[in-house]
């Protein structure tokens, strides 16, 4: 009785709030096991692929889609969003963003999307090669990206990542440095393969023809894997 006298307000409705949800679950017909399952549900983790390209559902696309592919048969939700057909304008360098957690300009879809890599548990960039480099649409995400956690640092801390590239003959290794360098200095866990992660094709689905290219992308999504559930 005294105990209950004594119980301040924040612990009498924490206790009250915490009778109300059980009285809710019982009135609902849950049983212990849909309560667990629900539990599961929470913890479901996100990966977010964002294809560089300038062509839709290329070889970039087709190399992203395996890596995303050994992740949904672990059971992670996956999304594959194409910059083809957009623009990302470049950063500003005005740093508005500083407190903000976002860029302050809505005038492209990189506030959206910016949203969905903080909210990612994991992030694979994937992009052809251009120039011996990352495409420059590609390039304007990563920019305003690191801007933005630069000025509000720990958004990308301890998130998963994987960078994949596609290149006709050569180049691509400058692709893989210039996103995995974006990775490891935002405090990402960088996941790698049993080869650099790169495919070989110029022609649509050409790509796909690349055995050890597949087999590397395919690793990579394991790998990636195996990692997420030890972060669960």
């Amino acid at each position: 009785m005294d105990s209950k006298k004594n119980m301040t307000r924040r612990e009498a409705l924490k206790t009250m709030g915490a009778f109300a949800a059980g009285a809710a679950l019982s009135a609902s017909g849950l049983t212990a096991a849909n309560k667990l399952n629900l539990k599961e549900e929470k913890k479901t983790m996100k990966v977010l692929a964002i294809n560089g390209s300038s062509r839709k559902n290329g070889n970039t696309a087709d190399v992203l889609n395996l890596v995303l592919k050994e992740l949904e048969k672990e059971g992670y939700e996956t999304e594959h969003i194409q910059l083809a057909g957009h623009t990302i304008n470049s950063c500003k360098a005005c740093f508005a963003c500083t407190g903000r957690r976002n860029c302050v300009f809505d005038n492209d879809m990189f506030q959206e999307l910016y949203t969905k890599m903080t909210e990612a548990n994991a992030i694979i960039l994937g992009s052809p090669t251009y120039s011996a480099d990352v495409s420059s649409t590609l390039k304007a995400v990563i920019e305003r990206a690191s801007v933005v956690s630069d000025t509000n640092p720990g958004m990308f801390r301890h998130k998963v990542a994987g960078a994949v590239a596609v290149a006709r003959r050569a180049g691509a290794m400058n692709v893989i440095d210039t996103m995995n360098h974006f990775f490891l200095n935002k405090e990402m866990y960088l996941v790698g393969s049993t080869y650099w992660n790169i495919a070989y094709g110029r022609l649509p689905g050409e790509a796909l023809k690349d055995e050890e290219g597949v087999s590397n992308m395919k690793n990579l999504g394991q790998n990636m894997a195996w990692l997420l559930n030890r972060l669960k």
